[in-house]
């Protein structure tokens, strides 16, 4: 088994859209990233990468290259998915927390819950994730980012 780590931090910016694990979530900011800027997904797809020892996101997607621009984050979670498993690794389960003052999120969180899932390849109940504020402390607590954490238990296939 492998345990993997990560988390991912954007700031918000009025002309963008919010998007988290793949949900676009209605507000007047979304995350200032080079790609699509899902803090979820990164968090999710560097853990996993983490657990393999392979690097972090910008190892494998630079934010210098046009191709990664304004690419769609689900897409890097298929390829640490696709990395894993071709070293004989799959999903155990998956924690993910996500900080962030406005908006609440719990009525998106079982849609993040089963785009995770299906990108995964895993069951729901094998996904958890857990929104909060950060009680108006720092970046995030001001309103002026979003940050996503991921920790991931991969097991042998």
């Amino acid at each position: 088994m492998r345990i993997g780590y990560s988390k991912d931090i954007h700031r918000l910016v009025e002309g963008r859209k919010l998007i988290l694990a793949g949900v676009v979530v209605p507000f007047d900011k979304g995350e200032l990233a080079h790609s699509d800027g899902d803090v979820v997904f990164h968090a999710v797809a560097e853990s996993i990468l983490g657990a393999l020892a392979l690097g972090d996101l910008g190892k494998h997607f630079p934010d210098t290259s046009d191709k990664t621009l304004n690419m769609n984050s689900a897409y890097i979670v298929n390829y640490a998915f696709e990395k894993a498993y071709l070293l004989g690794y799959i999903v155990s389960n998956i924690d993910i927390s996500i900080s962030l003052e406005k908006p609440k999120l719990k009525n998106y969180i079982n849609d993040m819950r089963e785009h995770i899932a299906k990108l995964l390849h895993v069951d729901i109940d094998q996904v958890s994730v857990k929104a909060g504020t950060n009680e108006g402390c720092g970046e995030v607590g001001k309103g002026e980012a979003v940050e996503a954490t991921a920790v991931v238990l991969l097991k042998k296939r």
